[in-house]
């Protein structure tokens, strides 16, 4: 890896960023025990694996989630916080991680990003909890998503800047995301069912924040043990190859399945077959 940049060990920001880091995740840590033993006590985890099935993160992280966010579901009802409220402050999360990321504040930027993606995960919680949903609410929900993973992306892009192969595996992810999304749109639109497939935006948003969150321990370690100043870096370096790699496979395979099921019958070549059955959303 060539051109990239050099954390400052003498930052003070290097410090901040490490704290958030640990801080995220020890709070995950924290959140997993006290599910695993609500689970083991209450008998809660498959009623709530099975309730949010559609979820597209596996079934013990999203009821993990949920469990953990159920309380804060319901302060905010019982506040009348609308859903839109809180998708716009996760449009302003995830325009600040954007700046932070640009900067090169990766722990700083993980702590936005986790806020932003809760926030995404909240509005729906509570609109569908205090029976508010609507098309313009699930309308406005869907263009902050796009503008987070643009703001989180591009300010990736522009830390790397210096850096083509960083900056090329970017915009593999840019394009990947955005066409698993146009997909997902473009079935809506046909009213065909969503195939499903890998590199949701949940799924996304996992890989983007764990791999921004372990930059600074790498980055540490890295410093300690004399490595090359790339290896801080690998990490999200993976996530961006992660993301790119399975999201741009997803995308093709979905706009083919999609193309198959809006192909009438008698207009199908011989050697075409029907779609698989699968349903998922984006």
């Amino acid at each position: 890896m060539v051109d990239l940049p050099v954390n400052d060990q003498e930052s003070v920001g290097a410090g901040v960023d490490l704290a958030c880091s640990c801080g995220i995740l020890l709070a995950t840590a924290m959140v997993a025990v006290g599910f695993t033993l609500a689970a083991i006590t209450q008998s809660r985890r498959a009623a709530l694996a099975a309730e949010h099935r559609s979820i597209a993160l596996p079934r013990a992280a999203s009821a993990m989630m949920h469990w953990a966010l159920h309380p804060l579901v319901r302060m905010l009802i019982a506040a009348e916080v609308s859903a839109n409220t809180v998708t716009g402050g996760s449009l302003v999360a995830g325009a600040a991680a954007g700046v932070a990321l640009a900067f090169g504040h990766f722990g700083v930027a993980a702590a936005l990003l986790v806020l932003a993606s809760l926030g995404d995960a909240l509005d729906g919680l509570v609109a569908r909890g205090g029976r508010s949903e609507s098309p313009a609410g699930a309308l406005f929900d869907a263009s902050v998503d796009r503008y987070e993973e643009f703001f989180s992306l591009g300010g990736i892009g522009i830390f790397f800047r210096e850096s083509e192969p960083v900056l090329a595996l970017v915009l593999g992810a840019l394009m990947g995301s955005f066409m698993v999304s146009y997909g997902s749109a473009k079935a809506e639109a046909l009213r065909v069912p969503v195939p499903a497939g890998a590199m949701r935006r949940a799924e996304r948003a996992t890989c983007l924040c764990l791999g921004t969150t372990l930059v600074p321990l790498t980055g540490a370690i890295t410093r300690m043990c004399g490595g090359p100043p790339w290896v801080a870096y690998a990490p999200l370096i993976a996530a961006l190859v992660l993301i790119g790699g399975a999201a741009n496979v997803s995308a093709v395979r979905r706009i083919l399945v999609i193309a198959a099921r809006v192909t009438p019958p008698e207009a199908r070549t011989p050697g075409q077959t029907r779609a698989p059955r699968d349903v998922a959303t984006e």
